[in-house]
């Protein structure tokens, strides 16, 4: 082991750390500044938008002699026998998806409007005038070399070409060496595609294209050195001259252009090839295949320099296993080139240096410190090293290379001495554990024995560890790495069972409450099982101690929860579920927090009484007695306990609940909660009302006494109708039935499925004596009679108007009866009643009553102006519903009036005057009431109420706003709260009245709500004024972020305190040391006060500078910031990181108390020393290592990032402010204001 006093110095000291940007990429020298050319600004047509409509109408039409059906009687499509021509057309329309109409004219020329898409009307009017129209065909002969410019490209020219004249163009095949062009269609379409195919032709005859068969190996003496000739000749002809590339192999030059310019080019180029072929002769040499590329020379450049000198073509062959090249040229200058080819061939030389490849990353050295040294002094050689391979190659000139590769083999043979390398293999699942956290151990072991240690990535899925340094420390770091694999080895592996429903609380909705009980035991694995698998066993793996920590930690945990999930129901009163909530949720809001327990209520449209509160059992029952006490304190609640055996419970509860259920509806729906099923328990709860409960208590003692004694049951069946009857009015009829026989009869509950089954319970005397009753009481009900009595006609509208809706009534109260009055014109006062003979009896006596009643009904007339009529009906009549159901009376509404122009039976004659009432009003604003008297006099002044009045008030202009609301949606709702109209005046008038329109008594309310919203209006302009107080802190722009705090969490916090905004200066400011504060004058002082308190904590600081590299800043901050907290928490010091924009990448500052941030500098600087050496291992590698053959395939994948360079200036995101690096264009004009198409836009501005 190395001492503690000594430190070893790590061999990766050694290793390779690349260049950085500057380096790679140096600055150019400054460019002097380009005159800058403005531009012309665009005119208002120039930023005009072209929109095509999506649908386009084509019109066109066939004359009679080119019809090819020629029916003088069209039918339209629908028409059964419809014609060919109507049959075409619907299939053409149902093909291409558009609408076709056909008509005659009078010269019976068919005319035909499609509509639809433009694409498919092209195809459809080609289509129609194909098959409707007769054809006609004409050829055109057109030189065959220019029948591929009339197909154009893929042949889309001819197909558009076709579509715009509707006709069918053939063109013959190549192989058929004809001219003619034949076209088929309406004669109309002929001549225009005629004409088309003509100019197109005429076009073409104007240029010239050649072919030039020249053999590929003339094609460099017609190109010259560096295309100079081929340039020059383009330029001089201004033809176009394409020679195919070398590697094509291909002997045709193409010459396209102006006939004279491709005559003139033409005879050049065959001027030149005739002369090189009579004069050139070959010579061909062998040379190795490595050394091809030096003769070729970058991108060429070193065949070209050689023509270029001598004139004479070098042919390098394509194919790898040919190494003979030819050299083609004239006699006399075929010699100085073939001194040419071998001196570029000899003038590089290879060589390789034997060194195992774990070895090359020492041999480039610390930032390529010995391979720089080497190219330095030979310069023009190249040193690769390649992955994997145990061998170094050299290439450059022979005399460079042999003393490079001596310098090479010295270092080689050094580091073989003083290196040396083992192979660890340890099972890759402890690999995280000999890393450590935050890789403090491997760290460690580093810094002991001097090693570097790779330990390869799980993605590898490799068990191999690798240390590489000097023989005695890797040795050590060896023995180290395989003690703590047979420690690990020795881990335990522990189940807990944990129920499943609690599985994902542990986790935590985003995994943050597990990640915490890792870091508390970071070397225990936890693994949850698959949610679909629906177990509820928990692994956990890792050292014994810290296995059976975690198990307890986790069993503590899931007992908390299990206590925490305990739940109870408590009935409480639906009246009372509102004052239990409290007003804004204050008194649950309360409960819940005093308690620390979840308290759900059911919902509004619920039926449910029930409230659950879930949490701790000690919390619960606390809750639970704190909600039972607020239902007590709002009313007369009582609560008592009953002792009956709980043998009877079950059948005192009843079949489904029947039992209980309507004992505790007839006794004002008191709570009776009975133990749960299989207690022993013989109490019985009853809570309610004090009177309810004492009569609900009787009613259980009496049951239970009668199932004591006998407990006899039986059902007897009833049609629902008739249970009405055997109740009786407030249940007179079924008490006497109990009174008599003593026995409980129990009716179904609208809850029930069954409402034909009554249920009687008691002695079996008793029950059988009820029996007999309710069963002789259903067979007068079943006992059909037909009843008569006499009802004045006058009265008959009365009970079958609205559909009868009072006859209806009286069916449904009296058992179902029939009643049955004449018809309408029948001269009768006969009315005819089936059913029970007691259901008759009582429908008899309720229409005697109603008769009665229309008898003793007078008509009150209430005169209303017409106009106020509508409103005094209310919406949908509602105002006039509501009257007529309070006081019981008819309401009439004169007839509307009738329109002008419009005829009626009872329309007056010229010169007549509305009708006037004996008491001298209009007929049309006399509203009739009929009803008791005192009932209509009510009625009436109700209805005069109604009658609206307009009234003015007075409302400052400047609130307008505000009691409108945004869309006016204040004012609506006011407006709807009193059921007035209010009408603002414009903005434009600067009115302060405000009218209103209404009853009396709403626009009374409505006035008054108004000027109460006035003074809270005047109110909030005060409180705005004074709330309105701003001043100015000055203070350091580089203290501003310790006053924002992380996430504006400090700065967030001063607002809320002192109920201030706090604005801090923008990037752009002029001062940037500036603070507002906005509020009330004595809070924006506090808050002032607060800030300054900040700054002067700051200021009492030391601020102490530390240079980090800045590449291990990311390392140092940790995945969000983790890492720097722990550091920040340690030390009680702030750190900073530089910014982007900050000229010094590497300045870190410190500020804290001073010995806690030289503290904090000591451990940060150890923390650059560890993860430093890693990131120059990675750079170095990357630098000169030959990238694998995975590597390169990645490189290859179109999906691959590119080349990354760190630290680059596109690392940065422009600066889109700055004028030099984004130059303005032209001349500064205002972009054209765009029109849209037609109205107003969204603003309401044109």
């Amino acid at each position: 082991m190395a001492s503690t006093s000594e430190k070893v110095r790590p061999v990766e000291e050694e290793a390779y750390a690349p260049e950085n940007y500057a380096d790679v990429f140096p600055e150019l020298p400054q460019a002097p500044p380009l005159e800058v050319t403005q531009w012309p600004a665009k005119t208002p047509a120039a930023w005009k938008t072209n929109v095509r409509p999506s649908k386009c109408t084509q019109v066109f039409t066939v004359p009679l002699e080119e019809r090819r059906f020629k029916e003088m009687n069209e039918n339209s499509f629908g028409d059964e026998g419809q014609t060919e021509q109507a049959k075409i057309c619907k299939e053409i329309m149902a093909k291409h998806d558009v609408s076709i109409e056909i008509s005659l004219s009078k010269d019976q020329s068919l005319t035909v409007v499609i509509t639809g898409r433009e694409q498919f009307v092209m195809r459809a009017r080609r289509e129609v005038l194909g098959r409707l129209q007769t054809q006609a065909s004409d050829t055109v002969k057109i030189p065959r070399e220019y029948h591929r410019f009339i197909l154009g490209k893929n042949g889309k020219k001819l197909q558009q070409l076709e579509y715009e004249t509707a006709t069918k163009i053939t063109i013959p095949r190549a192989d058929e060496k004809l001219d003619g062009i034949k076209i088929i269609g309406p004669k109309e379409g002929i001549e225009r595609a005629r004409h088309e195919i003509q100019i197109i032709a005429d076009e073409q005859a104007k240029l010239a294209f050649e072919r030039l068969q020249i053999p590929h190996i003339y094609h460099p003496f017609i190109c010259g050195p560096n295309n100079t000739l081929v340039d020059k000749l383009k330029e001089e002809t201004g033809a176009k001259i394409h020679i195919p590339p070398s590697v094509l192999n291909k002997d045709e030059i193409v010459v396209s252009g102006d006939k004279d310019g491709v005559m003139r080019a033409k005879d050049t180029i065959m001027k030149i090839y005739q002369e090189k072929k009579r004069k050139c002769q070959t010579v061909s040499v062998e040379v190795r295949k490595s050394q091809h590329k030096y003769i070729i020379g970058p991108r060429g450049s070193g065949i070209q320099e050689i023509l270029l000198a001598t004139g004479v073509s070098v042919e390098v062959p394509n194919q790898d296993s040919v190494e003979t090249i030819t050299l083609r040229g004239e006699q006399d200058k075929l010699g100085p080139a073939l001194t040419m080819v071998y001196s570029k061939a000899n003038s590089v030389v290879f060589a390789e240096v034997e060194a195992p490849a774990w070895l090359h990353r020492y041999v480039i050295g610390k930032q390529g410190a010995n391979v720089r040294k080497i190219t330095q002094e030979f310069p023009k050689v190249h040193i690769e090293f390649t992955e994997g391979e145990n061998k170094i190659k050299i290439e450059g000139p022979p005399e460079e290379v042999e003393d490079a590769v001596k310098a090479l083999e010295t270092i080689v043979r050094d580091l073989k001495k003083r290196m040396d390398f083992a192979e660890v293999t340890i099972d890759n699942k402890f690999h995280k554990h000999i890393i450590g956290k935050s890789g403090q151990n491997i760290t460690r072991i580093k810094n002991d024995t001097g090693c570097a240690i790779k330990i390869p990535s799980d993605s590898e899925n490799s068990n191999v560890i690798r240390i590489e340094g000097e023989p005695k420390g890797v040795a050590q770091a060896k023995q180290e790495l395989l003690e703590m694999a047979k420690r690990m080895e020795n881990e335990k592996t522990r189940d807990i069972i944990i129920e499943q429903r609690f599985h994902r609380t542990i986790i935590g909705a985003k995994g943050e409450k597990i990640r915490e009980i890792k870091d508390k035991f970071n070397q225990v694995q936890v693994t949850f099982p698959d949610p679909g698998k629906k177990s509820d066993i928990v692994t956990l793996r890792g050292p014994k101690n810290d296995v059976d920590k975690c198990y307890k930690y986790l069993q503590t945990l899931q007992q908390e929860m299990v206590q925490s999930s305990f739940q109870a129901s408590v009935h409480i009163f639906k009246d009372f579920h509102k004052n239990i909530i409290g007003k804004g949720g204050a008194n649950i809001r309360k409960i819940r927090e005093e308690t620390d327990t979840k308290i759900d209520l059911p919902s509004e449209n619920s039926d449910s009484d029930v409230i659950v509160i879930t949490g701790k059992k000690a919390n619960v029952e606390q809750a639970k007695a704190k909600i039972e006490a607020i239902q007590k304190e709002l009313a007369n609640i009582k609560e008592i306990t009953v002792d009956i055996p709980h043998k009877f419970h079950n059948s005192i509860i009843g079949s489904k609940g029947k039992l209980i259920r309507s004992i505790m509806e007839e006794n004002g729906g008191v709570i009776i909660r009975f133990p749960q099923e299989g207690s022993t328990q013989d109490k019985v709860t009853i809570r309610g009302p004090i009177s309810d409960v004492e009569n609900a208590k009787a009613q259980l003692l009496e049951i239970a006494n009668e199932k004591q004694t006998s407990g006899f049951t039986v059902e007897v069946k009833a049609k629902p109708e008739y249970h009405r009857f055997l109740i009786g009015k407030n249940g007179s009829s079924i008490r006497k039935v109990r009174e008599k026989t003593g026995a409980r009869v129990i009716f179904p509950s609208s809850e029930d499925t069954d409402q034909e089954t009554i249920v009687i319970i008691g002695k079996k005397e008793s029950v059988d004596e009820a029996k007999k009753e309710l069963e002789s009481l259903i067979k007068n009900l079943d006992n059909v009679v037909e009843g008569e009595m006499h009802v004045d006609p006058k009265h008959h509208r009365y009970f079958v108007a609205r559909r009868g809706e009072v006859l209806k009534h009286i069916g449904d109260e009296f058992g179902g009866v029939t009643v049955s009055f004449p018809r309408s014109g029948v001269k009768s006062d006969k009315v005819v009643i089936k059913g029970s003979k007691d259901c008759v009896e009582g429908a008899k006596r309720r229409i005697q009553e109603i008769v009665e009643d229309l008898e003793s009904q007078v008509s009150v007339d209430c005169v209303i102006p017409q106009m106020y009529h509508r409103t005094v009906m209310g919406t949908r009549g509602a105002n006039v519903q509501d009257i007529c159901k309070t006081y019981d009376v008819g309401i009439k509404f004169p007839d509307r009036p009738v329109a002008n122009g419009e005829n009626h039976n009872n329309g007056m004659a010229n010169g007549d005057v509305d009708e006037v009432t004996a008491q001298g009003s209009k007929k049309c604003d006399t509203i009739v009431l009929t009803g008791k008297q005192e009932n209509c006099d009510k009625a009436k002044e109700a209805l005069l109420a109604l009658v609206p009045v307009t009234e003015e008030t007075a409302v400052p202009y400047d609130f307008h706003r505000r009691i409108i609301g945004q869309q006016g949606k204040d004012v609506r709702a006011m407006m709807k709260q009193f059921d007035v109209n209010i009408s603002i005046p414009p903005p434009e008038e600067h009115s302060d009245k405000v009218k209103v329109t209404g009853p009396p008594n709403n626009v009374k309310n409505a006035i008054e709500a108004l000027q109460k919203k006035c003074e809270q209006l005047e109110l909030e302009k005060e409180e705005r004024i004074l709330k309105g107080f701003s001043l100015t802190v000055a203070v350091d722009s580089q203290y501003h972020p310790k006053i924002i705090g992380r996430k504006g969490e400090r700065v967030k916090k001063i607002r809320e305190e002192h109920d201030v905004i706090i604005q801090f200066p923008r990037e752009n400011d002029a001062e940037q040391n500036s603070i507002t504060i906005t509020g009330y004058e004595k809070n924006a002082e506090a808050a002032k006060d607060t800030i300054l308190n900040i700054v002067r904590e700051y200021e009492e600081m030391t601020t102490v500078e530390c240079r980090i590299d800045h590449r291990v800043h990311p390392r140092i901050i940790g995945q969000r910031g983790r890492n720097v907290k722990k550091i920040m928490e340690m030390y009680k010091v702030d750190i900073r990181f530089p910014r982007q924009t900050d000229n010094d990448p590497d300045l870190i500052l410190i500020s804290g108390d001073e010995d806690n941030c030289m503290d904090c500098k000591d451990e940060l600087l150890n923390l650059e020393e560890e993860y430093l050496q890693d990131v120059i291992d990675k750079e170095m590698m990357g630098q000169y290592e030959r990238p694998s053959k995975y590597e390169e395939e990645k490189r290859s994948n179109p999906k691959s990032t590119g080349f990354v360079v760190a630290g680059a200036p596109w690392d940065r995101p422009p600066d889109t402010s700055s004028t030099e690096d984004f130059p303005s264009m032209g001349a500064s004009t205002v972009a054209p204001k765009v029109n849209t198409a037609w109205g107003s836009n969204r603003l309401g501005k044109r």
